[in-house]
């Protein structure tokens, strides 16, 4: 049973070359996502302004999401694997703790939104709480930026 997809092959597309695009193209998916995870948090904002109609807390885990989401694409794959970074002073060890505590912020206020979504649920506008959720999820979905690009290594 583990193997029942071993024979099917996705059909070739050969009208389009993404190999010369591919990281023009993560980067506008990317950005797009991070636009509108922000865009639907801002007009979450703008529509229930005061503390009564939706909690301000709700945007730490966006903030942290958007922090995180910088710290792991601060770190190339180079450094990762130890290709392009030998000086400095932690090195390869120092490069893989901080995409981890990245990782940890990422999928940490991801679930914390989440917790705010089922929290904040039973009041009696629900977009705020569902915007909170959203903008850590596109967020999160914007990574598309750190895996879907390849590395041009100058060694």
């Amino acid at each position: 049973m583990a193997g029942f997809l071993d024979n099917f092959r996705w059909p070739e597309c050969d009208r389009f070359d993404w190999g010369e695009r591919r990281n023009a193209v993560a980067s506008v998916v990317a950005g797009f996502l991070f636009f509108t995870g922000w865009w639907i948090m801002i007009d979450a904002a703008v529509m229930y302004p005061s503390q009564e109609m939706m909690n301000h807390s709700f945007h730490t885990c966006g903030v942290f999401s958007t922090i995180a989401f910088f710290m792991i694409n601060a770190v190339s794959n180079g450094q990762v694997r130890g290709d392009a970074y030998s000086e400095g002073c932690f090195g390869r060890t120092g490069a893989r703790l901080w995409l981890f505590i990245g990782f940890m912020m990422m999928f940490g206020s991801f679930i914390g939104s989440i917790w705010i979504l089922f929290g904040a649920y039973v009041m009696p506008s629900k977009f705020p709480s569902i915007s909170s959720m959203f903008v850590c999820l596109f967020l999160c979905s914007s990574l598309i930026y750190k895996f879907g690009r390849t590395e041009n290594l100058w060694g």
